[in-house]
């Protein structure tokens, strides 16, 4: 964890493209797993991204109530 605060502190481009790259490569893989899981189902295309960014609502609902 220190390594990343001296890192945001001495070299902020680095620090946020590795944030984004995370974000993204995050994503991807929940997306992927989730769609594993509902494949078999024969569900439309879409079902997979509306399953992820609800999750991520209801996280984030919750995370609010908690402060």
């Amino acid at each position: 964890m220190d390594h990343l605060r001296r890192l945001r502190a001495e070299q902020p481009v680095i620090f946020w493209v590795l944030v984004a790259l995370g974000l993204v490569l995050g994503f991807q893989l929940v997306l992927a797993v989730v769609g594993l899981l509902l494949g078999p189902l024969g569900l439309p295309s879409w079902v997979p991204i509306v399953v992820v960014v609800g999750g991520l609502v209801l996280i984030a609902r919750r995370q609010q109530r908690s402060r």
